[in-house]
């Protein structure tokens, strides 16, 4: 198979994936983002580009938001939410997390695989995204990519598919989002 027949696989793959999602887990999280004070995103590895990259949009839509571990990162407290991209809800540097965000008294989002997780049952919301975990491709969910790419990219979309709720919701545009693009380069 050349690139162009897996790419057009991975793009199945994905609308499969994106099929399943659960519509009102999505709403509670838009919800929770609209009233939170400040929002704080983390994961590890790949799930955490996913949400650097979901902080950039968050940010550029208007809501406060940062990247956990980032030298300017102010301290999470009450009124603030704590979202995790975690496949499996088990990394212990995101448990940690989640254990100390609760403890201050912000909410705690997992977006994950296994929503019956240790993260999971920390957390006030859960929104449960297929694919498979790195650590058992075999999971119940079969995919041609390795490890947990289509999570990764589930979780992207799903992120900008909760961008774009907040933009409806706030009657944000991309033409005023772009004025909070990066422009020192």
């Amino acid at each position: 198979m050349d690139t162009q027949n897996y790419a057009q696989e991975i793009v199945k793959e994905l609308e499969g994936a994106v099929s399943g999602l659960n519509a009102g887990e999505g709403e509670a999280l838009t919800e929770e983002l609209l009233r939170a004070g400040q929002i704080f995103v983390a994961g590890a590895g790949r799930s955490g580009l996913m949400g650097r990259a979901f902080a950039m949009r968050l940010m550029q839509a208007g809501r406060t938001a940062y990247v956990v571990g980032e030298t300017v990162t102010p301290g999470i407290g009450p009124g603030d939410v704590l979202v995790l991209g975690s496949g499996s809800g088990e990394t212990k540097g995101l448990v940690s997390m989640a254990e100390k965000a609760k403890a201050i008294g912000a909410a705690v989002v997992l977006v994950t695989i296994q929503p019956d997780s240790t993260i999971g049952r920390l957390a006030d919301y859960t929104v449960k995204l297929p694919g498979a975990p790195k650590e058992r491709p075999d999971g119940g969910y079969t995919t041609l990519q390795p490890m947990a790419s289509l999570f990764e990219q589930t979780l992207l979309v799903f992120y900008d598919a909760v961008i774009l709720r907040i933009m409806e919701q706030t009657g944000q545009t991309s033409g005023r989002m772009f004025g909070k693009h990066a422009n020192l380069e």
